[in-house]
């Protein structure tokens, strides 16, 4: 099992008990808007969603962790690599992913976990490439994706949800641990 401790969180495998709190992030339709199409999730979806997170951990050697604050152990959300179906310009590339709770958002656990997440893609498995799609009106998302140094690469529709998006990519091999 692979722990990454930051400053202020533990980004961990999922457990159990993380359900219920991933589900009343995943029920709140403002955390959701830019996630997939857009609705909230419901519980039976949130444990299918844990449940093909921790296979590609199995499949793949990485995939989602809970994100978890280390002061008061409450889940935060989720930070991770997967390998998009789509669109089809980063179709099979190694991508990260995130989704806080609304209450963490704007004090920097997102970009905290990311910057984790990139270090560990690079360090642990040995990943020189991790690519980003986000919603072209997702400002907050484009703004860790900057701090994390990925650059835009182009822009596309996705085929699978019709919204217009943004992809980018960073070469791990230049990137500032």
């Amino acid at each position: 099992m692979t722990d990454i401790h930051t400053p202020r969180l533990l980004l961990r495998r999922w457990q159990d008990d993380d359900l219920v709190p991933l589900s009343e992030i995943h029920a709140d339709p403002t955390v959701m808007r830019w996630i997939g199409d857009g609705t909230p999730r419901s519980l039976e979806q949130t444990a299918e969603d844990i449940e093909a997170w921790e296979e590609e951990w199995d499949e793949e050697g990485f995939g989602v962790f809970a994100v978890e604050l280390l002061g008061s152990g409450e889940l935060a959300g989720a930070v991770g690599l997967y390998v998009p179906d789509s669109p089809p310009e980063v179709a099979g590339q190694v991508a990260i992913t995130w989704r806080m709770a609304r209450v963490f958002w704007g004090q920097g656990y997102a970009s905290e976990a990311a910057h984790a997440t990139l270090e560990f893609a690079l360090q642990d498995r040995g990943i020189d490439r991790v690519v980003a799609v986000c919603r072209t009106a997702d400002t907050a998302s484009s703004n860790v994706l900057d701090k994390l140094g990925m650059q835009a690469e182009g822009a596309t529709v996705d085929p699978a949800y019709g919204h217009d998006v943004r992809m980018y990519g960073i070469d791990l091999t230049e990137f500032e641990g």
